[in-house]
């Protein structure tokens, strides 16, 4: 094993830890903002990193999966929430899913202005920058899937799957995230999308800046 491929490894671990504040805190603020207090109560409406740190999902894992190349995976300590406290009820928890990847797309532009302001000054600090862009679409898209524990899931109760069906893919829903990041494409694919997101974005604030 490379030093390289560790410092990779290492270095994704520390961009996933600034960005899951973000992504969680946007889950607790528009809870909170539809009205249910779980959040508040549970100490989760803060951009402190620590409050939203689950060691499997935001340390050991994502460093294990950046190392094999497959892939990345990686979470941070889900935000409870009582869909009965929420206006809309599970309509309500859609939003509430919603808004930890809306919160990683706009990390993700501000991250590249920032990239590109620094790109002459610092450009060590640029391609980290970069980095980040890069990791915050990818854990937009990667949060999407429609599997337990990730935010994707939350859309098939708003769809009104039955609650059954759903209570047996959350039992099994870390064993199918570990199968499809290892044993399919399915990282390769997000990967590049990400990358092409990414670049979309680069382009376009390259025109407005």
């Amino acid at each position: 094993m490379h030093p390289e491929q560790i410092q990779y490894a290492l270095t994704n671990v520390l961009l996933l830890w600034m960005l899951t504040a973000p992504h969680e805190f946007a889950h607790a603020w528009v809870a909170t903002r539809l009205g249910d207090d779980t959040p508040r109560r549970d100490g989760r409406v803060t951009l402190n990193p620590l409050a939203h740190v689950d060691w499997i999902g935001t340390a050991l894992l994502p460093f294990v999966t950046s190392l094999t190349g497959g892939g990345f995976l990686g979470w941070g300590r889900p935000v409870s929430t009582n869909p009965a406290k929420l206006r809309g009820g599970l309509n309500g928890l859609a939003l509430v899913a919603l808004a930890g990847p809306v919160s990683n797309i706009v990390m993700a532009v501000l991250l590249a202005a920032a990239a590109i302001a620094t790109i002459r000054a610092a450009p060590g600090l640029s391609g980290f920058l970069q980095r980040g862009v890069l990791l915050s679409i990818y854990l937009a898209l990667f949060n999407l899937l429609p599997v337990p524990p990730l935010d994707g899931s939350k859309l098939l109760l708003a769809a009104r799957i039955p609650i059954v069906l759903y209570r047996e893919l959350a039992r099994a829903g870390f064993l199918v995230l570990v199968v499809l990041m290892v044993a399919t494409s399915l990282g390769r694919y997000l990967s590049l999308l990400s990358v092409l997101t990414a670049d979309a974005i680069f382009r376009a604030l390259a025109f407005v800046l």
